[in-house]
């Protein structure tokens, strides 16, 4: 990021060179392995990635709100005076949502311009979303000196999204992008949210991150569906015993699924997301003793539950998926995020990845008529402040 650039920018569209405006940044994060889980309190095991959400943000007399991104031509002006209301202007929600969040807990915003530039690919499943969100959140607390937990930052985020945005997305995706940690992952309980991070060492391997490049959102997309037929599977599960959630199952329990759920759709939700914090655990395990090998497997395993249980795949992320794995170099690779469409997470040997790219590239192209984007991240801190001149 060119930050002089970006400060230029902020200039060229709000003016007044004499008061500098201050860079905030939130990164996206990418889930290893543990999907689907977060909403049925289960484990999950993300890393917060140094593609992100960068903002700048200034302090003016007039009592309104001046939203600009150099991602779209779609600029916003709204008057400070009480709750907002959605906009239908998608991105623009997001900051509002986190807006409303602080105005509910009665801390008094005044007038602010905003500038956003994002390099998270949209609707990739990186969550540029929870990116937006939590830089919004960081800089008001900032700003404002209001004195909140990143916890407190990261529920009012969640909460935004669900409530305002219209996504009931679990919390595992803002808690990432505010609790990231440089070379480490986090292994998160999402029901009590108790976190541990976990050093992520690769050795002789990196991580690739694969675009599908297939647009998708998760409003339109089967997320919200996948959530009601969890809500049946514990609704079901509570004649066998008390539960609230499906992550209250062990690997152990899933052979009573038959006996408890009579709708096979409804089965499979459930088997998969019992089975997936079972791969979680032992993925974090293995990493801690250096067993990539079994990681990759488990990664593998990962996808293969979710193309057949869950059923959230689609022939874009399973042609990466199943190409890749036959790749010379390749440990393991599975889809991240939510789902049909967004991206892959592969952990290739250093020594193959160019050729994991190229080869991969000319595959999926052929079969699917898409281009694929590649990345190779770093894992980074979580949200805050970037001090640095301007």
């Amino acid at each position: 990021m060119d930050t002089n650039n970006f400060a230029e920018k902020f200039y060229e569209k709000y003016g007044n060179r004499n008061k500098k405006p201050v860079l905030f940044f939130s990164p996206g994060r990418v889930n290893l392995i543990g999907e689907h889980t977060d909403y049925n309190g289960g484990y999950v095991f993300p890393c917060a990635l140094n593609y992100g959400t960068y903002l700048l943000i200034r302090r003016i007399e007039e009592n309104v709100l001046k939203f600009s991104t150099l991602n779209f031509n779609d600029d916003s002006e709204t008057e400070l005076s009480g709750l907002f209301i959605n906009t239908g202007k998608k991105w623009i929600n997001y900051p509002l949502g986190v807006i409303n969040e602080f105005l509910k807990r009665g801390i008094r915003i005044s007038g602010l311009e905003l500038l956003y530039y994002g390099d998270v690919p949209n609707g990739a499943g990186l969550s540029s979303s929870a990116s937006i969100e939590m830089v919004t959140a960081v800089a008001l607390n900032d700003f404002f000196s209001a004195g909140l937990s990143t916890l407190d930052l990261v529920k009012m985020s969640q909460k935004a999204e669900n409530e305002f945005v219209g996504m009931n997305c679990g919390i595992m995706d803002q808690f990432a992008v505010g609790f990231g940690k440089k070379d480490n992952a986090i292994f998160l309980n999402c029901d009590n949210l108790y976190y541990e991070n976990v050093p992520v060492r690769l050795g002789n391997c990196s991580l690739i991150i694969t675009n599908t490049n297939k647009r998708r959102g998760l409003t339109d997309s089967k997320y919200n569906e996948r959530r009601s037929e969890c809500d049946k599977a514990v609704e079901l599960l509570q004649n066998y015993k008390p539960i609230r959630n499906l992550s209250e199952l062990t690997v152990g329990e899933i052979n009573i699924l038959e006996k408890y759920i009579a709708d096979p759709v409804i089965r499979k939700r459930a088997k998969h997301v019992i089975s997936e914090n079972g791969r979680v655990t032992e993925a974090v395990n293995v990493l801690k003793n250096n067993n990539i090998s079994r990681f990759g497997e488990l990664m593998n395993l990962s996808h293969d539950s979710l193309k057949d249980d869950y059923e959230v795949t689609g022939i874009e992320l399973d042609t990466l998926v199943y190409e890749g794995r036959k790749l010379p170099g390749v440990i393991g690779t599975r889809m991240t995020g939510a789902g049909f469409g967004g991206c892959t997470v592969s952990i290739v040997r250093k020594s193959y990845s160019a050729n994991f790219m190229t080869q991969l590239s000319a595959i999926y192209q052929n079969k699917t008529g898409l281009v694929p984007e590649f990345y190779q991240p770093e894992i980074v801190d979580g949200a805050g402040r970037m001090e640095m001149e301007l």
